[in-house]
């Protein structure tokens, strides 16, 4: 395999990704408000031409099934919900960023926004099963987020896949995180909290990026909603929207249970109902969200 990437080439990769745009660093800002407002998210919109236009594209559109076309931002922002607005602005601010094939980990063009969202919708749902009160609304935020990391990453694992994958069958290797690890001295969770920390996100964002595969070290504030996007990310691999190569090469954290109330047959359940709703929202985006 190839030797340790140097940090120099890292952090250049890291200082060259986009940044985000106003309006949506201004809606992610508010994704960990105590007091959202739907008032407030639609005053955002608004001063995005772009963004205006995009939303009531998505609101009006057949998947949705309006029987009154919704003029106004207003609107579009109460039907859709505020997750829903969160991800079409990140779309159309880091669209070809996140739309981008990843040759590092061997997937298509669009496949980690497909996986984001799904695992979005599915951090939300897993919310509703939790033993104490939570905010979906930032689980939903921290799973649109939570690998960034790999479009940062993916260029400097060019062409390690196969050996990578090798190394995790042979048990020298024991998951994708443990390779990124030892290949670039960082892994993608790291890569994706350095990114929020470049983008200047709030920093419960932050800590789901970085403990999305390892919830149990999340700050204890934030451990049940690092949990959510946890499970989240596991649900989407389970249903098929992976980002490649490293589908399912990541262990479940089992410490879960002591948050929500799922028992490992619900874990399947659940998923079908996200397959459901991810399904309407795609459609709804056009399959191809930069479009």
């Amino acid at each position: 395999m190839m030797e340790k990437t140097d940090t120099t080439i890292l952090e250049r990769a890291l200082v060259s990704a986009p940044l985000l745009s106003p309006s949506a660093f201004q809606l992610l800002r508010t994704a960990a408000a105590p007091d959202l407002d739907l008032r407030k998210i639609a005053r955002v919109v608004t001063c995005d031409a772009a963004l205006t236009a995009r939303l009531l594209k998505v609101v009006n559109s057949a998947a949705f099934g309006l029987i009154q076309p919704a003029s106004t931002v207003e609107r579009a922002v109460a039907f859709l919900g505020t997750q829903t607005v969160f991800g079409i602005a990140l779309d159309q601010s880091l669209g070809p960023f996140l739309q981008q094939p990843l040759e590092g980990y061997a997937s298509e063009a669009g496949d980690l926004w497909r996986h984001n969202l799904f695992t979005a919708i599915a951090a939300r749902r897993v919310c509703r099963f939790s033993r104490t009160p939570i905010d979906a609304d930032l689980a939903y935020t921290g799973g649109l987020l939570h690998d960034t990391g790999k479009a940062v990453l993916s260029t400097l694992l060019k062409g390690t896949p196969s050996s990578i994958l090798k190394e995790i069958d042979e048990g020298t290797r024991q998951d994708y995180l443990q390779a990124e690890k030892k290949l670039l001295g960082m892994d993608h969770a790291e890569a994706g909290f350095r990114l929020a920390l470049h983008w200047k996100l709030p920093a419960e964002l932050q800590t789901l990026i970085h403990h999305h595969h390892t919830p149990a070290q999340a700050d204890p504030s934030l451990r049940a909603l690092a949990y959510a996007v946890h499970l989240g990310d596991v649900l989407a691999m389970m249903g098929g929207l992976s980002t490649g190569a490293d589908a399912l090469h990541y262990a479940l954290e089992e410490g879960y249970q002591a948050f929500f109330d799922i028992p490992p047959a619900g874990l399947m359940r659940l998923m079908l109902e996200v397959q459901e709703e991810f399904s309407i929202l795609e459609k709804a985006l056009g399959g191809n969200p930069v479009t």
